[in-house]
């Protein structure tokens, strides 16, 4: 069985949430949800440019296989919605073109489950470990985002 936890960021502090809870939070504000390792949902508000929702690991789509378990994703509008909200909460922290660029490489987009295939000759000792587990991508993403950990991703 994989990690669970959920997360909320607002007033500059970290709550543990239950599994899946998202109450209204004041903006700017951070929701994780991390699923069996898999998936972290993100939603953040204000949403600039972005839907307010993206995802790290796999999509819901994706790791159901099923069309109706997300909507489709939109990475490249996501990152510039994350990268808007980086801005907000660091205000002159720098590069906001680069920020967006930084924040892309975390995000999941959605597969097609049929065009998957495993490549045999890869080391498996050679995959990271935020390949594998979705809470390290996750945590790595909060440091990108120049966030604290909450206290079960350390």
């Amino acid at each position: 069985m994989g990690f669970f936890g959920t997360f909320a960021f607002e007033h500059g502090e970290w709550k543990t949430l239950s599994e899946g809870e998202l109450p209204p939070l004041a903006e700017p504000s951070l929701w994780i949800d991390v699923h069996d390792s898999d998936i972290t949902s993100v939603v953040y508000a204000p949403p600039g440019p972005g839907s307010g929702v993206a995802y790290l690991g796999m999509t819901p789509r994706t790791y159901f296989e099923n069309p109706n378990a997300s909507d489709p994703t939109d990475v490249l509008r996501e990152a510039s919605g994350l990268a808007a909200w980086w801005a907000l909460t660091h205000p002159g922290a720098g590069d906001v073109v680069a920020k967006q660029a930084e924040i892309l490489g975390f995000l999941a987009e959605d597969e097609d489950p049929d065009t998957f295939e495993w490549d045999e000759s890869e080391d498996i000792d050679d995959i990271d470990d935020a390949e594998v587990f979705v809470e390290v991508k996750t945590a790595r993403f909060l440091a990108a985002l120049g966030l604290p950990l909450p206290n079960e991703l350390r």
